[in-house]
């Protein structure tokens, strides 16, 4: 609320700020931003092979609560939205049309093939690895410790008991900022593409009042879907969206050049695999062309805003699964996913380029018009104002499947616990995510896509320090739970409440026998405790705790 009379009542002064801030970091800190992502995949795979794959994010002989197949149909529904129409078409041609290596032709095969590269390093294994951490971080503290839902949970092992109190709240406002953020980023982005759609279709024209309009209607429709709670109105929402995106993508590889689109999709998959290495720690140093601010940055930036919200919702559906499985099953198949749409859609584009009518240079590198991108690109194919009609719904879908499962994520991290919320509570959330997104497009006096991108990269610097801090905070876990520091089993813990939140059931007469306070008092101590009050420990255990002192020493038994 604080952030949204800000922005309205010193529309100038906020503009400047993030404008000027966003400055700053791109020209200073680019370079961290694109090392940190490369240093995140590197520690996953590290910890997939490692002794530690064998982990189960939950007890020792849980198994996953969804099969195969299901798991994988939800990391699908995970890995496309509003972003991948957004984005189908538009980078590509990009791309394309303005390379940014040194010494490729625009518009030539080379520049073809490096697009495909970038487009698919933007939007595969490092997009999914900035979601897979947090992901891996809140699986693990929650199912393996039985911690609340908080993205202070992650940090227990550093911060210890300090989670419930100013360092764990400072923690979580700052994820559940960021996340509103971040949603709205992508809710922005959804409505200039909407809006865009229907100024081709009607004549609606692209204006803040229009755009306005549009979030309003779908935060209405969200809300309402968020109110119906999971099982009667996301999860209904979600399977249409997942089925009508397919069809939409069959329809491209049919009605267009089929065996062009396949053959293109296997090269751009070379490329992508061959060119991997060097373009993860590639900062243009000595071009210094500025090409990654605006790119590169800005998704990294982006996206880890709102990972806290898709990283809550991969570890949901993958408790009971090893370690090894979830990392190499979150990175590889929402990327494989993303070799198929973009293969597809931009092997289409280049088809058009070189064979066709062309037009979507201008369209997007001489018109600027990012968010008609995909409009345009429908108008050559057959049926075009039908499908365009079509891609339209498949992004109002997006963008309300986006909005009302944020809002109930976000509302499970503010409270702490995942039983479902009263309904003005969900509905809260959702409707916060659409003021801002509105605000951020419409009140900052900038073209609404710069000024989305200035937001993301500012507030996206504190959560790439915060995935420094995760990475050692869930290594120092899993050597803890194996015995290797301390001898406590991760299956003693029982599930923790957040104080607030145990003081409230205590009052009411809720509590059960199966949570436990956030100080462990008395009569709620962790399960066995008793038995483990003079076990005895191996020498080295011994050593580590009187060195460091960060634990009470157990004296052995004599």
């Amino acid at each position: 609320m604080v952030f949204v009379l800000t922005a309205l009542v010193f529309t100038d002064a906020a503009d400047a700020f993030f404008s000027h801030g966003s400055a700053w970091i791109m020209a200073n800190l680019g370079w961290f931003y694109i090392l940190g992502v490369s240093v995140f995949l590197i520690f996953l795979v590290y910890v997939a092979l490692s002794r530690f794959g064998v982990l189960r994010l939950g007890a020792d002989d849980e198994r996953p609560e969804h099969s195969n197949l299901a798991w994988f149909a939800m990391l699908f529904a995970a890995g496309i939205g509003t972003i991948l129409m957004f984005w189908a078409v538009a980078e590509p041609v990009s791309h394309f049309a303005a390379p940014p290596f040194e010494g490729v032709e625009p518009e030539s095969h080379d520049a073809a093939r490096n697009a495909m590269a970038i487009t698919l390093y933007h939007f595969g294994l490092h997009t999914w690895t900035i979601f897979t951490l947090p992901a891996l971080a809140f699986g693990y503290f929650m199912y393996k410790r039985n911690l609340p839902p908080r993205v202070s949970s992650m940090f227990q092992p550093l911060l210890g008991g300090r989670i419930h109190d100013r360092p764990g709240q400072l923690i979580d406002i700052l994820a559940v900022v960021g996340t509103l953020t971040g949603v709205s980023v992508s809710i922005g982005l959804g409505t200039m593409q909407i809006n865009a759609g229907l100024s081709r279709l009607f004549g609606v024209p692209e204006s803040a009042i229009s755009q306005i309009s549009i979030i309003a209607a779908v935060t209405l429709v969200a809300s309402v879907s968020a109110a119906l709670g999971v099982n009667r109105g996301i999860k209904v929402l979600s399977n249409a969206n997942i089925l009508i995106a397919i069809g939409l993508l069959v329809f491209i590889l049919v009605s267009g050049p089929t065996v062009m689109l396949l053959k293109g999709m296997v090269e751009w998959t070379g490329a992508y695999i061959q060119t991997l290495p060097g373009l993860m720690f590639w900062t243009d140093t000595l071009a210094n062309t500025g090409w990654q601010d605006g790119w590169t940055v800005f998704y990294w930036a982006w996206t880890i805003t709102w990972s806290p919200f898709v990283g809550i919702f991969i570890a949901r559906i993958s408790r009971g699964r090893s370690v090894r499985q979830f990392v190499i099953g979150v990175l590889a198949f929402p990327t494989l996913f993303s070799v198929v749409w973009f293969g597809i859609f931009g092997t289409a584009v280049f088809d058009i380029e070189f064979n066709g009518d062309g037009g979507l240079v201008e369209t997007v590198v001489g018109e600027g018009d990012i968010p008609g991108a995909m409009f345009e690109f429908l108008s050559h194919f057959p049926l075009a104002w039908l499908i365009s009609a079509i891609g339209i719904l498949v992004v109002v879908l997006f963008f309300i499947t986006s909005m009302d499962s944020a809002g109930l994520v976000m509302d499970s991290m503010a409270s702490g616990y995942n039983e479902e919320a009263p309904v003005a509570q969900r509905v809260f959330w959702v409707v916060s995510i659409g003021v801002v997104a509105a605000v951020l497009l419409t009140a900052t006096g900038q073209s609404g896509l710069t000024a989305l991108q200035n937001v993301a990269i500012l507030i996206g610097l504190p959560f790439f320090v915060l995935g420094y801090f995760m990475m050692w905070s869930l290594l120092r876990a899993m050597r803890e739970d194996a015995g290797e520091i301390a001898p406590i089993r991760s299956r003693q813990w029982r599930r923790t409440l957040p104080p607030e939140e145990y003081e409230r059931r205590a009052d009411s007469g809720d509590l059960t026998d199966e949570v436990v306070a956030p100080e462990h008092i008395v009569g709620t101590e962790p399960e066995h405790a008793a038995e483990l009050e003079r076990p005895v420990q191996p020498e080295v255990v011994q050593e580590y705790r009187l060195r460091t002192g960060e634990q009470s020493v157990i004296d052995p038994p004599r």
